[in-house]
């Protein structure tokens, strides 16, 4: 039995494509399968006690002008790599891997495919790759695309 639901995670960089177009040869070996696509953008955190929560979730402010551009590359990605999602969200969360983690926990999502930037210098110290802090968390199987181009610092 094939996948039943697809998670491509995307983070709208130059060389995104190649991930789109690793999904698509999974999603032709899988017919049945529903693709979801998910984009996480930046968003100011607000404290409240001992916990952070994105402050688009507590103002209703998703329609700024950060989203609108994050919704139309979206758009533009999935139409130049002609991927049919059934969902493709602009969300977001107090950290990319865990707004990932929670996506799948609550979709059902049983196939997760990201790409992979090397970080080096401080980056990789600090933050390292968001990939690297999903494998161990993430409730399905996962499809990590190696990208050749490092991230600067």
């Amino acid at each position: 039995m094939g996948y039943q639901h697809i998670l491509l995670v995307t983070d709208l960089l130059s060389d995104a494509d190649i991930v789109a177009q690793r999904a698509k040869r999974v999603l032709a070996g899988s017919p049945e399968a529903k693709l979801s696509v998910l984009h996480i953008v930046e968003d100011d955190m607000v404290r409240f006690g001992y916990e952070l929560v994105p402050a688009s979730s507590l103002s209703g402010e998703t329609d700024g002008e950060h989203w609108q551009e994050a919704r139309a590359k979206l758009a533009q990605f999935l139409d130049r790599n002609g991927l049919n999602a059934v969902n493709s969200e602009v969300t977001a969360a107090i950290s990319n891997d865990q707004g990932i983690v929670n996506y799948c926990n609550n979709k059902n999502v049983d196939l997760l495919i990201i790409g992979r930037h090397e970080r080096r210098g401080i980056a990789a110290w600090l933050v390292g790759a968001t990939a690297d802090n999903i494998l161990p968390n993430a409730p399905c199987d996962s499809l990590v695309v190696k990208l050749d181009q490092p991230v600067a610092t």
